[in-house]
């Protein structure tokens, strides 16, 4: 039973290796949590009021009240496009792992079964399993029909992830805007403030806004960063996708004629007879 189990094991972990492109899909798949940086930004995006009402002019802070309002109702969408991304990933990756491999003469002396052996403690049980596992290799060796469904949901998934992860970019850039104006807002506002603060009675309170203003200019530079790694993140999944869905086999072509129906077949048949 061991040796079985070994053997099984064996065949499993070569799986991994045996299809060029399934490997390429779930590597692909793998990287699915890359884009989890849209994910924050899109969040500190809609929080961008919240952080910047204290640096804001009670006229500012009722402008920006308003936009605060449509930032929020627009982060569901924002969070439902890297939802539906992530998802596909993981589906194709998911519908990649079967992967499709050819065991040989090997497992079809295994697909004969094995029975139980009581005073061993192999039971039915034992069997029944072994059984299951040994048909879902099978399924699994069967030619390439595995490889046909990776490649038929690259062909239907290509146009709508493109254009998802296309989304997430232009959010990304129009997020770095918004960051950039916050940024100036926030630091301008600290700019013109703290030289008022430089009497020497105000020389904890000018220590302590100077301080806050480098911590505020690492953040902001921090977070220009997170961007540019958020869209290349991106960019480079739209590029690995788009060049599985190149090298996708070509579609067989479409025989018109036997396509239709035999009267019209019979009719042009005899058009064509001189």
């Amino acid at each position: 039973m061991k040796r079985y189990l070994c053997i099984l094991l064996c065949l499993l972990l070569a799986a991994c290796a045996s299809n060029p492109r399934l490997q390429e899909v779930r590597a692909l798949a793998g990287d699915a949590p890359k884009l989890a940086g849209f994910n924050e930004l899109s969040q500190r995006f809609r929080d961008t009021y919240q952080r910047e009402q204290p640096y804001l002019s009670a006229e500012a802070a009722q402008r920006e009240e308003a936009i605060d309002r449509k930032r929020h109702d627009a982060y569901p969408d924002f969070v439902a496009l890297h939802a539906a991304a992530t998802t596909y990933l993981r589906a194709l990756g998911a519908l990649a792992a079967g992967d499709t491999f050819n065991y040989g003469d090997q497992v079809k002396q295994m697909s004969e079964g094995i029975k139980a052996w009581p005073d061993t403690g192999l039971t039915d049980r034992h069997v029944n399993a072994y059984a299951g596992l040994v048909r879902l290799l099978l399924r699994a060796a069967t030619g390439r029909e595995q490889d046909k469904a990776v490649q038929a949901m690259l062909r239907e998934g290509y146009e709508p992830l493109q254009g998802t992860l296309d989304a997430m970019v232009t959010l990304l850039r129009y997020f770095n805007k918004n960051h950039d104006n916050e940024q100036r807002i926030v630091l301008g506002m600290l700019e013109v403030e703290i030289p008022y603060a430089d009497a020497p009675r105000d020389r904890l309170l000018s220590a302590l806004a100077r301080s806050h203003q480098q911590e505020k200019l690492r953040e902001y530079r921090l977070l220009g960063l997170r961007h540019t790694l958020a869209a290349q993140n991106i960019n480079a999944l739209r590029e690995r996708h788009a060049a599985l869905y190149r090298g996708l086999d070509p579609l067989p072509a479409i025989d018109t004629a036997s396509a239709l129906p035999p009267n019209t077949r019979s009719a042009i048949a005899k058009g064509a007879q001189p």
